[in-house]
């Protein structure tokens, strides 16, 4: 099937960058931010899938999750892993995103795709993380993505 391996690839380079938030680990956060750049569209699409995904499971096991919380979470996530003025532009854009103000969360931006993909990254580890074990989060993505071995 055309295709196949490089949809593989952006899944892997999705589920990775998440993996590295979920560590902590801002070396890996930066590493893989930098193997993104110029291929950003793709890997966002596929983190508003896990976002939406783990969105309905922490919805199912009944963890009350509003806004707030994830506006938190997302700031939380990113905390001295990010170079401050691109920490600062994806908790901002987080907050308008999580209240449905996407227009405005694209504006703060500042023009950078990679904005989006750390702040989507940034949500599906935290979100992940209230339902599900960090190398539990990280194995139930590659399931859900059909990569698991």
């Amino acid at each position: 099937m055309p295709g196949t391996a490089d949809n593989e690839h952006v899944k892997q380079r999705a589920i990775s960058l998440v993996d590295a938030y979920v560590r902590k680990d801002g070396d890996a956060v930066a590493r893989e931010a930098e193997s993104i750049r110029g291929d950003t569209d793709p890997v966002a699409s596929e983190l508003k899938v896990f976002a939406s995904f783990l969105t309905r499971r922490v919805q199912e096991t009944g963890v009350v999750w509003k806004p707030a919380d994830s506006r938190e979470a997302v700031a939380a996530a990113v905390a001295d892993l990010l170079p401050p003025e691109v920490e600062f532009a994806v908790v901002t854009a987080w907050e308008a995103y999580s209240v449905g103000e996407e227009e405005i969360a694209e504006r703060y931006t500042n023009g950078d795709p990679l904005v989006r993909v750390h702040m989507l990254a940034a949500f599906c580890a935290a979100i992940g993380t209230a339902v599900y074990k960090p190398a539990e989060l990280i194995a139930t993505l590659r399931i859900a993505t059909g990569l698991a071995e």
